[in-house]
């Protein structure tokens, strides 16, 4: 199985090519399917060149691993699931681990990340089900693995697209506001977003295109304030103009890992 290495921080915000930011944001009313595609396209591009190492910011060895952490990552920071898993992966090594575990001493390992009774039983119910049904094996398939307590199909496409290698779309919440705000899909719904964005790209690229839009939304596309000024997709952005234009005071929004 791959493993992930421990991610390292960027030196600091990477801008690959030059920025060329138009004076309003650009329209793209009567784009054609064809059109959308190449615009699409060329953003993923400049993402690429943007975020070279982009990756999966959950820190694992396993598939085992990556899937009990996304669960944990649930309305917390990855940062904040990467300091409690070491703790809980050195005590609880297999999926019969987590079946036969103490509730108490899990709930005291995994307060920090919010919600942690809630998580506790999703943990202990997951490896219950990963011992009875799969031999304490995680699957690899995703119409098994949605079956998990616990895992949706953005936690499958995590664990299938960064531990088996399967292409897959991740859509948290920064992937689905950048998509909307591209004008890539006006599409709320996750899983309409996770086909409707597919198909725009190859197959081989859906991984990588989930990184580089979750890198670009923590870094540069924020919710609130985004840093529009310091985009380097901004001249295909329709939204354009929705945070500060200015470089500099853009360039102070960027946010670098610690």
């Amino acid at each position: 199985m791959p493993s992930q290495r421990v991610a390292d921080p960027l030196p600091g915000p990477v801008s690959v090519v030059p920025l060329k930011l138009p004076r309003k944001a650009p329209v793209f009313v009567d784009e054609t399917p064809t059109q959308l595609v190449r615009r699409a396209r060329k953003m993923h591009k400049v993402l690429t060149e943007t975020y070279p190492d982009a990756h999966c910011e959950l820190d694992f060895t396993s598939p085992l691993e990556l899937l009990v952490a996304t669960i944990l990552s649930a309305q917390t920071t990855d940062v904040t699931v990467n300091r409690v898993t070491p703790t809980l992966f050195a005590k609880y090594p297999t999926a019969s681990a987590y079946a036969e575990a103490d509730r108490e001493e899990m709930e005291a390992i995994l307060k920090p990340t919010g919600f942690f009774r809630a998580k506790t039983n999703s943990v202990i119910k997951l490896g219950q089900a990963l011992v009875d049904e799969y031999d304490g094996v995680v699957p690899n398939k995703l119409e098994e693995l949605v079956k998990l307590p616990g895992t949706g199909r953005k936690t499958a496409n995590v664990v299938l697209g960064n531990a088996f290698g399967i292409p897959g779309i991740t859509v948290d919440t920064h992937f689905g506001r950048l998509v909307r705000r591209f004008g890539w899909t006006t599409e709320e719904d996750p899983v309409k977003v996770e086909h409707l964005i597919g198909a725009l790209f190859p197959k081989k690229d859906w991984t990588m295109l989930s990184h580089r839009l979750i890198f670009h939304g923590r870094r540069r596309c924020h919710a609130k304030k985004p840093a529009c000024g310091a985009c380097p997709v901004a001249q295909w952005c329709p939204s354009y103009g929705t945070g500060p234009t200015d470089p500099e005071a853009a360039a102070k929004l960027v946010k670098v890992p610690a």
